[in-house]
């Protein structure tokens, strides 16, 4: 059994990350196997997050005052959280895609850039493209006026050289 020392440095160290993560999602894990499991801490970790299976009382405690402490205060089973500081997108989709190889593994809740979201919200979540396809996608809008301009403007001149062509070929412009 733990120390009363050990225990406050787990509540620290989890409140700490409650505090530096505005993303977080709380799942649920009963009968998932140890292989299952390291394959699920991989997962997120190559999503850029972090997980931890912690105590229902120890998460409720860690989050008093927190925006988090409605989403983590009435916890019951077997709980795990998945917490990113990064794209809430890529960690969503990789434990959403997870949760469809393992069916043991559920979402309880979800805390997304400061407000909680229900499960429904999470599967939303991870259909959404990721936080670099949308940046191409603006960085093309942006582009894309420039380039219809300049393809209009070499079209004017393409037409003029044409119609020009043309009047040499007729003798139009003869004196």
């Amino acid at each position: 059994m733990k120390k009363k020392s050990e225990k406050e440095k787990d509540l620290d160290a989890l409140r700490k990350e409650l505090q530096q993560s505005p993303n977080i999602f709380v799942t649920g894990f009963e009968k998932i196997t140890v292989h299952q499991d390291f394959l699920l801490r991989k997962t997120v970790k190559q999503a850029g997050g972090k997980y931890r299976v912690v105590k229902n009382n120890l998460a409720a405690k860690a989050s008093e005052g927190l925006p988090s402490q409605e989403l983590l205060g009435g916890l019951k089973g077997m709980t795990s959280l998945a917490f990113t500081t990064a794209d809430p997108v890529a960690l969503a989709k990789a434990l959403t895609t997870y949760a469809k190889t393992v069916p043991a593994f559920t979402f309880k809740a979800g805390f997304v850039e400061g407000r909680a979201v229900e499960v429904k919200s999470i599967h939303e979540l991870a259909n959404l493209p990721s936080r670099d396809e949308l940046l191409s996608k603006v960085l093309w809008l942006i582009q894309s006026p420039a380039q219809r301009l300049v393809t209009a403007m070499n079209g004017v001149g393409r037409n003029l050289a044409v119609v020009l062509d043309q009047g040499v070929k007729e003798n139009k412009f003869s004196s």
